[in-house]
C-alpha cells in the first residue's frame, strides 16, 4: 500500500467514524435556519455590528444543542449560497442587490426587527 492509498484509506475511516446528522430538520430547526439565513445576509451587507450578529444568532439558534445549531448553520449557508449561485467575483453589485432583497423579503420579516432598508431618490 502507498502513501497516497494509506492517506485516502484513513480520511475515508475518519469521516465514517464520526457521527452522523440527521438528513431532515424539524420545523423548529428550519425556522431557524431561515431565521439565521436573514442574519447571515444583513451580515453580509455590513448592516450589523459584531454585537448585533452575536445576539441575533443566538436569538435564531434559541438553546438548540450545539450539534442542531451545526446544521442549522449549514443550511443557513446554503440559503445564501443559493442567493449567490452563477455569480462571479466581479459581481458585486448583483450580489449585494440579491442579498437585499431576500433581506426585506417577507422571510426575513420578523418581530419589531422588521425594517424596511431600501431608499429611494
Amino acid at each position: 500500500m502507498n502513501l497516497r492509498s494509506a492517506l485516502l484509506l484513513s480520511l475515508v475511516m475518519g469521516v465514517f467514524s464520526l457521527p452522523t446528522q440527521a438528513l431532515t430538520l424539524s420545523s423548529v430547526e428550519l425556522n431557524a435556519a431561515a431565521h439565521l439565513g436573514c442574519v447571515l445576509a444583513d451580515d453580509a451587507l455590513g448592516y450589523l455590528t459584531e454585537d448585533q450578529f452575536n445576539s441575533r444568532f443566538d436569538e435564531a439558534v434559541g438553546d438548540l444543542s450545539e450539534a442542531q445549531v451545526d446544521v442549522i448553520y449549514a443550511k443557513a449557508l446554503g440559503y445564501i449560497d443559493g442567493l449567490l449561485f452563477g455569480l462571479s467575483s466581479g459581481e458585486m453589485d448583483i450580489a449585494n442587490s440579491r442579498l437585499e432583497s431576500y433581506s426585506n423579503s417577507d422571510a426575513c420579516a420578523y418581530g419589531v426587527q422588521a425594517v424596511s432598508r431600501t431608499v429611494s431618490l
